[in-house]
């Protein structure tokens, strides 16, 4: 989603992950490399957009998103749009309502693992999600903070591939190469086409 953002010609982004590149990201994630292992994802991810523009305006946050914070992060960025990319359900409530609260428009993504058919993704309203267990845990959080509706989400229609261990353990979610950045890429679209059309 950054480097669509930033090769579209978005001239100020802010990005926030407390996080560290690792070598189970390099299947997945095109900062993730060889030789960015252990490093800021914050810090590669500006080195990479200012390689595409130097002149974007790049500002990094390395820290963990929650309620406590959000709503101080947002008001000092004052963004356009936000695009939501995280997996922790309750970091990901804290920013919606946040953003919510300051008529900031948001677009969230579902969980991309355990899924492989990239025809099944798509963008809808929030309340119209199905088949996706993060969505299901947004949508119930959602549902208790008074919000069941007016939140754009990417999803996947597709059942999530499942497969035990031969000791019958369910393994950690598996994410395949192709669709997080596929996803990444609709999130952008998404952006690019609503700042556009404002």
């Amino acid at each position: 989603t950054v480097e669509a953002l930033a090769r579209a010609g978005v001239g100020r982004l802010w990005l926030f992950d407390f996080d560290r590149v690792s070598e189970s990201n390099i299947n997945r994630q095109i900062f993730a490399l060889t030789d960015t292992v252990g490093q800021y994802k914050t810090d590669v991810a500006r080195a990479r957009v200012a390689a595409i523009d130097p002149k974007i305006a790049v500002n990094t946050v390395g820290a963990r998103i929650g309620e406590e914070n959000v709503g101080g992060y947002l008001d000092a960025a004052r963004p356009d749009y936000i695009v939501d990319a995280i997996d922790d359900v309750p970091a990901k409530i804290a920013l919606i309502l946040a953003a919510r609260e300051r008529g900031i428009p948001i677009i969230c993504c579902m969980g991309t693992g355990n899924k492989l058919d990239p025809s099944k993704l798509q963008i809808t309203d929030i309340k119209k999600t199905n088949t996706c267990p993060l969505a299901a845990a947004v949508r119930t959080r959602l549902r208790k903070a008074g919000v069941s509706h007016g939140i754009a989400a990417l999803w996947s229609s597709e059942l999530p591939v499942r497969q035990a261990a031969p000791d019958g353990t369910r393994p950690a979610p598996a994410t395949v190469s192709y669709l997080p950045a596929i996803a990444g890429l609709m999130l952008a679209g998404h952006v690019i086409r609503e700042i556009a059309k404002n």
